[in-house]
């Protein structure tokens, strides 16, 4: 039986309150995340695309959050128009802050809007590039399955799905030491700066990551990917848990 469509009230709020309104913390505990929206920005800036492109790159980001990828895929290249998309408005304003010189200078559109409904909002074949950083891991699965169709619809012939994201292992054991290990982590960091508020609610958040209605592991994401229709689905980066994913939507 095929899931019923999932709303806006179905989504959770991960980053409301004080978790959003420090977010740059994430820098701190999981250094990796800023690693991945600069590998994002990199793949970006040599990205040829296949099909013809009248400039500028269309660019559709969701989950941008505070700006962190958006910057790496604005200093990619010149020939780019990201339109970027959050649903929480703690996140947006510090996006806006940081990212006020391209929102001026017309090549950046910020819209408070969850992914899916952004998606939805596009016409058929309209994006070059659908871009995300460290955002999809935290989509209830069966959300991620329509983004993931979504994006689908909406990438012209030849455009690409590039995330940077933490995906989790298919070898459980090996999956759980590396959790344990950022955990222990998690505790020194927010010891050393005496935030224990933040290292609750850290590890809250972890715990989401890591429910079964939210993980998201590597090898189904990679079968998933496919059976959508893209191909090729190619693994650039992988240390860990974190992963850059091209998935290229081939000719019909």
């Amino acid at each position: 039986m095929t899931a019923p469509p999932m709303t806006t009230s179905d989504l959770e709020r991960l980053f409301a309150g004080q978790i959003g309104a420090e977010y740059e913390m994430l820098k701190l505990i999981c250094p990796a995340a800023a690693e991945m929206s600069q590998k994002v920005g990199e793949f970006v800036a040599g990205w040829e695309p296949a099909h013809p492109v009248q400039p500028p790159l269309q660019v559709f980001e969701m989950g941008c959050g505070t700006g962190m990828t958006t910057l790496a895929l604005l200093h990619a290249r010149e020939d780019i128009m990201v339109i970027a998309v959050d649903n929480e408005p703690t996140m947006l304003d510090q996006a806006r802050k940081n990212l006020a010189r391209w929102l001026e200078g017309g090549r950046l559109k910020l819209i408070e809007m969850d992914a899916l409904s952004g998606l939805r909002d596009l016409s058929d074949h309209s994006i070059d590039l659908v871009a995300s950083g460290y955002a999809t891991h935290n989509f209830l699965e069966g959300y991620r399955r329509q983004v993931l169709a979504e994006t689908f619809r909406a990438l012209k012939t030849g455009g690409c799905f590039v995330n940077g994201d933490r995906y989790a292992l298919d070898d459980t054991i090996e999956h759980t030491r590396l959790t344990q290990e950022e955990v222990r982590h998690y505790f020194k960091t927010f010891a050393a700066i005496n935030r224990y508020d933040l290292l609750e609610q850290w590890i809250v958040h972890l715990f989401s990551d890591e429910s079964p209605d939210h993980i998201m592991r590597l090898g189904p994401s990679l079968t998933r990917m496919k059976e959508t229709g893209f191909k090729p689905v190619d693994v650039r980066f992988r240390e860990g848990v974190n992963t850059l994913l091209v998935a290229t939507k081939p000719a019909a």
